[in-house]
């Protein structure tokens, strides 16, 4: 059997043992590490490469970040951020036809610009504004939908645990990445809420109006939410200004919070170590994916199965935007039943050897950006995809009462206003890059 077969067949069996619920970077490990094996022809190469695949992939410095945006959610929940969000739009928007499910949608992507988790915002957010949502009578199934669906922001906006993953896969700048997440995310909310105003016309029963609050009351509200503007600004302002590097900006973003939280009585000796533990316990799940999708993706490379395919791709000459939305497509399947770091991991060293060979008539950066923005997108309607979104699980185990099938149907307004947004963004590539310099 040649090297070439041997990574070909490797994917059926990846796919077997994620099947029979081996965790997805153990089943990324195992693959990797049998196929070395049976490419060298004996286990002693294998075993070397573990050891330098370790080192390799856990001595890069851009991986610091993700334990610094993780425990700046964390501390941004236990200063109240996600309560004083949800309160100021709700205020402003609580009184609109849908309003306190815009004010949802609103306060996910609020949280999401200093947590940069999907499920950590789903979550989050669900705590507080499911309450509020069933108090004013909106529907079991379409508040469940609207926090999965809101929740999904938290890895588009900037800062993006999953975004940074994919700079380092693909080796782009990390700042011009969350650069060009910015208009897409605001986008997506925007889109969110068009949803969400469609959806009550269409069912009037499935939401209630709360009374307007005064105007003072509001902007009250609205001065509650500065530490999260003073946050960003400070994270994604010095980032792009130059004042510090990304990982800096991160390390920065996590003090600021935990001293906000600290300030507001929700940091305490003992929420302070429960924070780090869950910081340290999501960190070493985060890295043993990476690790696994490392030790899998190096055999791939020596298999030379994404240089086969990439140029099998362009020997065909299929147009570059067929090949673009093939690819998106198969993302949206792969959501069925699989997170987003892991698909990110797993596909990104072969879908982009193949979309860096095509000619889209842009420079190889921007190409880069641009697919990574698009992969971002899908990856985040898989999250909401039924039957097995990832956000409608956590959302669900929230709220037991609500069936899932009430989920399902709601959550696809949603769905559709992403699909809408990614064929916007795949014709208009100026949308995505239109802040970047130059």
């Amino acid at each position: 059997m040649s090297n070439l077969e041997i990574g070909i067949y490797s994917f059926p069996a990846l796919l077997l043992l994620i099947f029979v619920r081996v965790p997805i970077g153990l089943a990324m490990f195992i693959t990797g590490f049998v196929g070395l094996w049976m490419v060298n022809g004996n286990m002693i190469m294998a075993l070397a490469r573990l050891k330098s695949e370790a080192y390799t992939t856990f001595s890069s410095y851009s991986l610091s970040i993700v334990p610094m945006f993780l425990l700046m959610g964390y501390f941004a929940t236990l200063g109240g951020m996600s309560q004083a969000l949800f309160k100021a739009a709700e205020n402003f928007l609580g009184h609109r036809k849908g309003g306190v499910a815009m004010a949802a949608i609103g306060a996910c992507a609020g949280f999401g610009s200093i947590c940069g988790s999907s499920l950590a915002t789903a979550a989050t957010m669900s705590r507080v504004a499911l309450p509020e949502l069933k108090s004013y009578g909106y529907k079991g199934g379409f508040s469940t939908a609207t926090l999965a669906a809101g929740g999904t922001l938290g890895i588009l906006i900037p800062p993006s645990v999953v975004l940074v993953i994919y700079a380092i896969l693909t080796e782009q700048n990390i700042a011009k990445l969350f650069l060009a997440a910015f208009i897409p995310g605001i986008m997506a909310a925007i889109g969110y809420m068009i949803a969400v105003s469609i959806y009550v016309r269409m069912n009037p029963g499935s939401a209630g109006v709360r009374p307007p609050v005064p105007m003072a009351e509001r902007f009250r509200a609205l001065i509650d939410v500065w530490p999260v503007l003073l946050v960003f600004v400070s994270v994604v302002g010095g980032i792009y200004g130059g004042i510090f590097t990304p990982t800096e900006g991160a390390a920065v973003g996590a003090l600021g919070t935990g001293i906000i939280a600290f300030v507001n009585g929700g940091l305490t000796r003992r929420t302070l170590v429960d924070s780090f533990a869950d910081t340290a316990r999501s960190t070493a799940m985060i890295f043993f994916i990476v690790l696994g999708a490392a030790f899998y993706n190096g055999f791939l490379a020596l298999t030379q199965v994404p240089q086969q395919l990439s140029q099998l791709v362009v020997d065909q000459g299929f147009s570059p935007m067929l090949v673009l939305v093939l690819i998106l497509a198969l993302y949206l399947v792969f959501g069925c039943f699989m997170d987003s770091l892991s698909m990110i991991l797993l596909t990104i060293p072969i879908f982009f050897p193949v979309i860096s060979a095509l000619d889209f008539g842009m420079s190889t950066e921007h190409v880069a950006i641009w697919f990574g923005i698009l992969v971002l997108i899908v990856v985040e309607v898989g999250l909401i995809t039924p039957p097995v979104g990832m956000n409608l699980f956590v959302i669900n185990a929230m709220d037991p009462e609500t069936p899932m099938f009430e989920t399902y149907k709601a959550v696809i307004y949603y769905v559709i206003s992403d699909l809408v947004r990614v064929a916007i963004l795949v014709m208009f590539p100026a949308i995505t890059l239109f802040l970047l310099p130059g």
